[in-house]
């Protein structure tokens, strides 16, 4: 796996054993879709490896926060960490729905979160569910579940509009924007 562009381009990560990593021509969409992210602030839950999250610093995100509860891709994450030198990262060795509390706790808010959980167990829905009931998202914010194309996310929010759906044989990106 290696960061496709930006100031860490062609830089190879490691890669834990047992996860599905995002593709390139996805990580590639997800970064067409968001243009240009220079100073923005991104969360990644399930983290992996963080091959996402590095190709946001990669591009120019201010600050990345990954959320990552296995212990193997944590201790990946950590060598990709010391790899790129990146010390604008913060890593949670937690569940999900357990940072997504203490950040709202923290009065923190992020303007991209990216979630990729492990397919066909409908934890993008309950993540979302989960985001509906803590403001950590900022004004304008967007959110891409990464999910199979098995896997049906509501697009009945109280607070988030999906904008766009794009799809990749299997997997399916859909994002969402907080309503204003």
């Amino acid at each position: 796996m290696r960061i496709t562009t930006g100031k860490y381009r062609n830089r190879k990560l490691h890669m834990p054993q047992g996860i599905r990593p995002t593709q390139d021509k996805v990580r590639k969409a997800v970064f067409d879709i968001l243009g240009d992210i220079s100073g923005l602030t991104f969360l990644e839950l399930f983290a992996g490896s963080g091959a996402v999250g590095f190709e946001a610093l990669s591009r120019g995100a201010a600050a990345l926060t990954l959320v990552e509860a296995n212990r193997d891709s944590i201790l990946a994450i950590k060598r990709n960490i010391a790899l790129l030198n990146a010390t604008e990262c913060i890593i949670y060795h937690l569940e999900a729905e357990k940072v997504i509390k203490l950040l709202s706790l923290d009065k923190k808010s992020f303007d991209i979160v990216f979630i990729d959980p492990p397919y066909n167990k409908d934890m993008g829905k309950k993540i979302l569910q989960t985001l509906e009931g803590y403001d950590i998202l900022a004004p304008c914010g967007l959110i891409i579940v990464q999910h199979s194309r098995l896997e049906e996310l509501s697009k009945d929010s109280l607070k988030f509009d999906l904008i766009k759906e794009a799809k990749y044989g299997d997997t399916w990106l859909s994002i969402f924007r907080k309503k204003e």
